[in-house]
């Protein structure tokens, strides 16, 4: 009698292993984003930590549409748009207060369901080309108005205002007993670590809130009319329902994200919400991180947003340190960061086919 070895599963180890890897990276991911104001203390470093709170709502509420449900969709800025229009003008004309916040955040979103449900109902039944041509002209007909109705919304000026009085720099959230700002690891505990911590904290709900949707039995039967809708039709689900609530879902987030990115930039304009490179930079922070994972939005949003505001600033010392090199520091040079931004991208849909967290956690598991 022989002994028969029992054959291991690498694949599964494989994937259990990147699983482990994506969602390791995204746990330092947040805690770097959560103590951000210590780590990072320059202004600079601040804004990008706060850009990256608000686009990873923004990521992962469109993979909520493209990554789980199927649908393409170039009107998530425009969601985006009118949360932050809608509390820039409250905060404008109430003044800085938390009730206009409130008003104005209300009156974005109430906005977006609006819009949403009338582009579902009417344009979700059509094939997906035709659906995303038509949220195409909806989003170009709202960045339009945004920048032809000025006097409500600044025209291509945008909109100025402040924010409440918690989140001015001269508010002193801790004091020392002589009566000065207290400083923690360094950092002065003024308002602008209030405000980075508002924009951190909803966000967070935000993201919660998506997770729970996409864990849920609503998430399954998103999935299932990814797959397959006509199987989904047929076993009772009525797809055009599902795909027109989750529509709403995500312009409600999108919308709530938008409202967040007001408070903190204390400036709406066009190019800052409804810009269609806004829509470009969704799209591929999705597909970098990996579509229909949603921890995926995370990493993709960061390895984005720090392309985008240091490979200059790296390619520029890279040229710097080559300059007794022939050609590398004319290839170096900080005026070609698209050229390597692409080259970066081109890389990563190689490699990563599924994006990072699509490739890594799917990996040998069928």
């Amino acid at each position: 009698m022989t002994d028969t070895a029992i054959p291991s599963n690498p694949p599964a180890d494989r994937a259990r292993t990147g699983r482990m890897i994506v969602y390791g990276v995204a746990g330092l991911i947040g805690l770097a984003l959560m103590f951000a104001p210590f780590l990072f203390p320059d202004v600079r470093s601040g804004q990008v930590a706060a850009r990256i709170c608000i686009f990873i709502v923004l990521a992962a509420s469109y993979d909520l549409l493209i990554g789980y449900t199927g649908i393409v969709s170039f009107a998530h800025t425009m969601f985006f748009g009118l949360g932050a229009y809608g509390v820039a003008m409250a905060l404008k004309g109430m003044g800085a207060t938390w009730g206009a916040i409130a008003l104005g955040g209300s009156a974005g979103v109430l906005a977006a369901i609006v819009l949403a449900v009338l582009i579902g109902v009417l344009s979700l039944r059509v094939k997906a080309i035709f659906f995303a041509m038509v949220t195409l002209a909806a989003a170009s007909v709202m960045a339009v108005l945004a920048s032809q109705l000025s006097d409500f919304t600044g025209g291509e000026d945008g909109i100025v205002y402040s924010a409440p009085k918690l989140f001015s720099p001269a508010t002193k959230l801790l004091t020392t007993d002589d009566g000065k700002v207290a400083k923690l690891l360094g950092v002065s505990m003024n308002g602008k670590i209030a405000a980075y911590y508002f924009v951190f904290l909803s966000c967070l709900a935000l993201f919660y809130v998506l997770n729970r949707i996409v864990r849920s039995p609503l998430g399954t039967v998103l999935e299932a009319i990814r797959e397959n809708d006509l199987r989904a039709e047929a076993i009772g689900y009525r797809v055009v329902a599902y795909r027109t609530s989750v529509f709403v879902i995500a312009a409600v987030i999108a919308a709530l994200a938008g409202a967040v990115w007001a408070v903190w930039l204390r400036y709406t304009g066009p190019e800052t919400t409804f810009s269609f490179a806004i829509m470009i930079d969704i799209l591929l922070m999705v597909v970098i991180g990996g579509m229909g994972t949603m921890v995926g939005a995370v990493i993709g949003v960061v390895i984005m947003n720090l392309a985008q505001f240091y490979l200059k600033d790296l390619m520029g010392a890279a040229a710097e340190a080559t300059s007794a090199v022939p050609v590398l520091p004319q290839l170096l040079d900080p005026d070609r960061w698209l050229l390597w931004l692409g080259l970066l991208f081109i890389l990563l849909v190689y490699f990563f086919p599924a994006g990072i967290a699509g490739t890594l956690m799917k990996k040998g598991s069928h």
